[in-house]
């Protein structure tokens, strides 16, 4: 059973009893990201991830990692461009120490100033990983020419001057203005119960300042089709993408459709074409992408350098036939199928569980059952998927490439 309420304090609660199950997921869903950061930010959305649960004037880093340590509970977050969230998972009766810790550390960080240093050249250390992986620089280039000039197309993680200079006034200035109740959602599953929950969360936020959501503004049309970086690498990384519908579009459903039957999943046009019939790549996935007032659909891939053009050209025809043509009516009933079964298999824990009607109410607003969704899977059409597909793929494509290459050896490839 699911429950929603906006409580007194303002915060945003959704639970949902799972009956039999002995644990409970408990996860505060922050509707800030790293869309939400200036130039001047970026990078402290995902700054917070790390420093909240380094402790509050109450709790030590320690002391909060070794309460949950006692009871066999997990802890952990995320950051995204549009929210961060954090979560404690643990049995059932230990509800109450979950509900303390993630209270506390919403309300009161402590962002004691050595921690947060200590904690700065652990996030300079991530980011260094992350730009040593060209599978991850790839898509951090394509996301910078998706949405040029714009947040969104902006790397989570931030970047090293921002991250190096920061200061905790500042980093205590971005928690004020988006950490309170209105801009939060929680969300609770396994053995829980509702009003429980509510009275506790009332309660330790009582008094708290409201706050409001971010105000965000949409990035406009420009793309940049073509951004190659030049590197050493034994495998070339290719992200070939086209705008696509915002996740509130009506088409989303249809869009996920249309992605699972390109690259989506083991049956899909692009794996058995260049992996399983030519043995081009290990991994070749699409992936819809979506997001407040954006999307997109992205093919990526690592091959060889020598058989780069080859895969990028196979990707092209695949995606200029379904622009012609639109998916099969055996293809879409394979998606449908597989779309229903991971839905359901997907929702097989509380922690799960937890993260769909998290992610569904502060996302979307609402929170629709199991079967809603299914239904709404089985309900696209065929004609619908053609029309989405002719004219989302025959829009404006993006690739983004990081291997031995230059520019003008794709320049014509796309455009």
């Amino acid at each position: 059973m699911i429950e929603i309420a906006t409580l007194d304090c303002g915060i945003r609660l959704v639970t949902e009893n799972m009956p039999g199950v002995r644990s409970v997921c408990t996860g505060f869903w922050v509707g800030t990201g790293s869309r939400d950061e200036t130039p001047a930010q970026a990078g402290i959305s995902h700054f917070l991830e790390h420093l909240l649960f380094k402790g509050t004037s109450a709790r030590s880093a320690r002391s909060i990692a070794e309460d949950v340590d006692a009871v066999g509970g997990d802890m952990n977050a995320f950051t995204t461009k549009e929210y961060t969230t954090f979560y404690v998972r643990t049995l059932a009766e230990h509800l109450d120490l979950g509900l303390d810790i993630l209270c506390d550390i919403l309300r009161d960080p402590a962002l004691r100033p050595d921690e947060v240093d200590a904690e700065r050249q652990v996030i300079l250390e991530e980011v260094l990983m992350h730009l040593d992986e060209p599978a991850d620089v790839v898509q951090e280039r394509f996301g910078e020419a998706l949405f040029p000039g714009h947040p969104l197309g902006r790397e989570v993680l931030g970047v090293p001057e921002v991250i190096t200079g920061v200061s905790v006034p500042e980093i205590r200035a971005f928690f004020d203005e988006h950490y309170r109740p209105a801009n939060i959602v929680v969300a609770v599953a396994g053995d829980v119960d509702h009003a429980r929950v509510a009275e506790g969360i009332d309660r330790r936020f009582a008094g708290a300042s409201l706050g409001a959501p971010p105000v965000r503004s949409a990035p406009d049309g420009e793309v940049r089709t073509l951004d190659v970086l030049a590197r050493d690498t034994e495998q070339a990384h290719l992200v070939l993408g086209v705008r696509g519908p915002d996740r509130r579009s009506r088409e989303r459903f249809a869009m996920s459709l249309l992605n699972h039957s390109l690259g989506g999943g083991i049956s899909s046009r692009l794996f058995q074409k260049i992996r399983e019939e030519r043995g081009l790549a290990y991994s070749v996935v699409s992936d819809r992408i979506a997001y407040a007032d954006a999307g997109a659909l992205a093919v990526s891939v690592g091959t060889a350098p020598e058989r780069a053009k080859e895969v990028l050209r196979l990707v092209l025809g695949e995606l200029d036939d379904l622009a012609a043509s639109g998916v099969t009516k055996h293809e879409l009933e394979l998606a449908k199928s597989h779309l229903r079964a991971d839905t359901i298999l997907s929702l097989e824990d509380s922690g799960a569980r937890m993260s769909r009607i998290g992610a569904s109410l502060l996302l979307h607003g609402e929170v629709l059952t199991v079967e809603e969704v299914t239904a709404k899977i089985e309900a696209v059409e065929l004609d619908e998927v053609a029309e989405l597909a002719a004219r989302v793929l025959g829009g404006r494509r993006i690739l983004a490439v990081v291997g031995p290459f230059t520019s003008e050896e794709f320049s014509s490839e796309v455009g």
